[in-house]
């Protein structure tokens, strides 16, 4: 294979500057919302004290999740010696830290008390999953932060394989830290199931994926760089694999739920009778997140076709966030079954009732400032630094 020229873009065209300005203007709205939450208090957002993890967490989730899959690519040319895949390590160990931080901004905008993140820090609960979260998440930082020197850097290039295989073990360990977090809920039904853990991950492959075709189909097509059919197809095909592997662990979670008499109460609410959430459930993660993607990706008349390929991907993303969303928010609006087995009284408090949640313009206005962040550090990254190769064209690989 012939040795891959990386370059950085000019990024002066006014369509850049533009892109650049609205970008901006997202990142600006979402610090705008957060202060105003901030002054007059959540009563502003559509969450309350039965559902306190809204849209911002939706996002947050999914954005730290893609960040695990984004440097997949990159783990695939390092770790499994991949050559066709190598010269995507760069921009795959960008976008991971771009959406990892993305994800945290919206995470930490939305505690409500940012002067107070430096005592979570401090002051650790071990026994929390929550505080492992804020360590596994540095460590990424720096981890990824020195895989990408070793890349670029040629007298780290004996040492290039060692950071990047301790990039793979540390994101997965990463994701798994962050399904844990609802698979040791044991108090939510909606959550309590050891397969949270492994079904992130597998979410983490093919969000993170999603989002590198398309970022890597749009750098590619708006600096009028080659992009061959034999990696852009590669991908494709790799992105239909993890699309159907999460499918199948949502059928298998789903299905374990049933199986067991004290969470049928829950997977009906889910399944048919929770209203805006089923509907989420069925038509954003399954039909539009799934089973169309799956059709686009497979389909005689549209796997050759990149637009239909991208739009596939887009649509991973938005069934994504939609997985998420059902994932968050059922578990919270299922009321808690206190005295399992046992008829409990109602309260002035609601108890043993499902709860709705509207999310508010701030709220949502907040999550897509995240996203914002994330395309901006990679806009800009690609930029100052060499992350991109010249050229991916297919004769450039022998």
């Amino acid at each position: 294979m012939k040795k891959t020229v990386y370059s950085v873009i000019q990024g002066n065209s006014p369509a850049y500057m533009a892109l650049l300005a609205l970008l901006g203007f997202f990142v600006l709205a979402a610090m705008g919302s957060s202060y105003y939450m901030e002054h007059h208090g959540h009563v502003v957002t559509g969450m309350h004290n039965k559902v306190v993890w809204g849209i911002p967490h939706v996002f947050a989730i999914f954005l730290i999740i893609a960040a695990s899959g984004a440097l997949n690519v990159a783990s695939i040319g390092t770790v499994f010696n991949k050559t066709d895949y190598k010269p995507l390590g760069r921009l795959s160990a960008l976008l991971a830290i771009a959406l990892l931080a993305g994800g945290l901004l919206v995470l930490v905008l939305d505690l409500g008390r940012i002067d107070r993140l430096l005592v979570t820090v401090t002051h650790a609960n071990f026994k929390s999953i929550f505080a492992w979260n804020i360590y596994l998440y540095t460590v990424f930082f720096g981890l990824v932060a020195v895989y990408i020197w070793f890349m670029m850097e040629r007298k780290m290039q004996p040492y290039y394989r060692a950071a990047g295989i301790a990039a793979f073990i540390w994101r997965l360990i990463l994701t798994t830290g962050t399904g844990s977090i609802f698979g040791f809920l044991v108090a939510r039904q909606a959550y309590d199931a050891a397969i949270m853990a492994p079904m992130f991950i597998i979410m983490s492959f093919s969000f993170g994926l999603a989002i590198f075709i398309l970022v890597l189909s749009a750098s590619y097509n708006w600096t009028k760089r080659p992009l061959g059919d034999a990696v852009f197809l590669r991908l494709k095909n790799l992105l239909g694999v993890f699309i159907s592997a999460v499918l199948y662990f949502s059928i298998v979670f789903h299905l374990a739920n049933l199986y067991a008499t004290e969470h049928h109460d829950v997977e009906h609410f889910i399944l048919v009778s929770g209203g805006a959430i089923t509907a989420i459930f069925w038509f954003g993660h399954i039909l539009l997140g799934s089973l169309i993607p799956l059709f686009l990706l497979y389909h005689p008349h549209t796997k050759d076709n990149r637009s239909m390929s991208n739009l596939a991907a887009l649509l991973v993303i938005i069934g994504g966030i939609c997985q998420v969303y059902v994932i968050l928010i059922s578990g919270q609006a299922f009321p808690l079954e206190l005295f399992p087995g046992m008829e409990v009284l109602s309260s002035s408090f609601y108890d043993g009732q499902i709860t709705s949640y509207s999310p508010s313009l701030p709220e949502i206005t907040l999550g897509l400032g995240g996203i914002a962040m994330s395309l901006a550090i990679v806009a800009v990254g690609v930029k100052v630094l060499n992350f991109l190769p010249s050229t991916l064209a297919d004769q450039s690989k022998s």
